[in-house]
């Protein structure tokens, strides 16, 4: 289960204890599903408690009690936990391996693409960070106008072009938009952001990319592609690609692509401590097993959000670095 669909599993329980008349609220188009701050207990957790409690005239804690048996008995959270003034903590149910993997596979680059922003008319300025910008916000649904100007006015994003040209004739186009759209990056200096080194987070994401092809590759050389077979131990990596539509969908709303391009930097570290730890290729005279098909389901999944993330910021992904 992703943020997106617990968020809709909350959203339906709100909707079923307004119906069976518990609770007396408006039923919210959307709820904000996150990770569990500091000092939080379980995978996520949402405040959706301490939203409704004005409008039900009820404390928040009471909300919580009623929507907890609701959210506990989907077969995907393993249970529901209130905390705080009011928060509902889930811990979810592990979920089969392949399931994330297939996804993502099978959605290709249209992964973590939604309709959050669908019906919505959105004017964007000119420029590389805002063409990101527009490109997330399609990617939302929502339909984008594009301004001469540096914007202005309600539902507008961007900004000034005037230095694009300079930095992009500098820094060649993939380093000018990444510095752009990362306030960090634009204090680097040139021989930083063109380093062809894992301390660059955007040489990092690429190459996190190209590697996930280049194992395609020699796996086809030795006779085995990918498949879902077996549970991979990487929790963190398979984390991560699953907040990646919750993040595209944040960075959308927000007009801040940067958050995309610092998840993918998450995705690319991630994924180098996975392959440095869960030999994706067989060694030696090891042959082929299940292990190393399932591994590389999901190396190619990996890739695959990388390759749909930087296609999002406009920074190209190439298959060799």
């Amino acid at each position: 289960m992703t943020p997106a669909d617990l968020s809709r599993t909350v959203v339906r329980a709100v909707r079923r204890a307004v119906a069976e008349d518990v609770l007396r609220a408006p039923v919210p188009e959307r709820v904000l599903v996150e990770r569990p701050r500091p000092g939080g207990r379980g995978d996520y957790a949402t405040n959706v408690a301490l939203k409704l409690a004005g409008p039900a005239g009820l404390p928040a804690r009471e909300v919580a009690e009623i929507l907890r048996p609701m959210l506990a008995a989907d077969a995907a959270i393993a249970g529901v936990e209130i905390t705080g003034p009011g928060f509902l903590n889930f811990t979810l149910a592990p979920d089969p391996y392949d399931t994330l993997v297939r996804t993502v596979l099978t959605q290709g680059l249209q992964y973590g693409h939604g309709t959050a922003l669908a019906g919505q008319t959105l004017r964007v300025g000119p420029g590389p960070r805002a063409d990101a910008v527009a490109r997330l916000l399609r990617a939302q649904g929502a339909t984008v106008l594009r301004t001469d100007g540096d914007g202005g006015g309600d539902g507008t994003a961007g900004g000034p072009a005037d230095d694009s040209a300079a930095l992009v004739a500098r820094l060649g186009h993939d380093a000018a938009v990444w510095s752009l759209l990362l306030p960090t990056a634009s204090t680097a200096t040139d021989d930083d952001l063109l380093a062809q080194r894992e301390s660059n987070p955007l040489f990092r994401v690429r190459y996190a990319h190209a590697r996930t092809r280049a194992l395609t590759r020699n796996a086809a050389g030795l006779g085995f592609r990918a498949a879902c077979e077996e549970a991979v131990d990487a929790p963190d990596l398979l984390g991560a690609l699953a907040d990646h539509p919750a993040v595209v969908e944040a960075a959308a709303r927000r007009r801040e692509p940067g958050r995309l391009a610092r998840h993918l930097d998450t995705v690319a570290d991630r994924f180098f401590r996975f392959h440095d730890t869960r030999p994706v290729l067989p060694v030696g005279d090891e042959k082929p097993s299940a292990a190393h098909r399932s591994r590389l389901a999901l190396a190619e999944a990996t890739g695959t959000v990388l390759a749909g993330g930087l296609s999002l910021l406009g920074i190209s992904a190439p298959e060799h670095l």
